[in-house]
């Protein structure tokens, strides 16, 4: 199982992601990490990534999601996935890509709105994503239909309890499938 915390910069996908992971002891994936050398220093020059900067990432995150799933195992990453097209990619369901591994991609959409998470965002000033560029990821977010949606209008720690508790109830409903 592959949980794939998204969201808009700034709206609390690693906070999110790593207290899911050390609640079920699954390992925990930093999406930006991954991003290679180029993105970075758009991101940091306040240049929004576009699709052919994002791909090379996308099949970076993939591929650890086809090693997990090869290994049998769970884990949770924090990845914006702001396109249908772009969780696609995650799943596997994109013909080009030769990856084959059959695991289960789940996503928690982390949704608040532009006010709350620039607010978020003006508090983190080391962070190489700038505040200017959150109307680009809004521009670009296309809301998924079949996540588990958490609203972050609250404080963090509740935020997280409501994620740790649709999971134990995601969980639990597919064992039952």
């Amino acid at each position: 199982m592959v949980f794939i915390v998204m969201g808009v910069s700034g709206s609390g996908k690693t906070t999110v992601g790593k207290a899911l992971s050390k609640r079920f002891g699954w390992k925990y994936y930093e999406g930006d990490e991954y991003h290679p050398a180029g993105n970075i220093e758009k991101m940091k020059r306040g240049i929004p990534l576009d699709d052919e900067d994002r791909l090379p990432w996308l099949q970076s995150l993939r591929k650890i999601i086809e090693e997990a799933a090869n290994k049998n195992e769970n884990i949770v990453i924090a990845c914006s996935a702001l396109k249908e097209a772009y969780r696609e990619i995650l799943r596997g369901h994109v013909p080009d890509l030769p990856l084959s591994a059959n695991n289960e991609v789940k996503f928690i959409y982390l949704k608040g709105s532009y006010n709350t998470i620039k607010e978020r965002m003006e508090k983190r000033p080391d962070h190489f994503f700038k505040p200017e560029m959150l109307k680009s990821q809004f521009n670009t977010l296309e809301e998924p239909q079949d996540a588990i949606i958490i609203d972050i209008s609250k404080p963090n720690q509740e935020t997280i309890s409501d994620v740790i508790e649709s999971v134990r109830g995601y969980l639990s409903y597919q064992k039952k499938d």
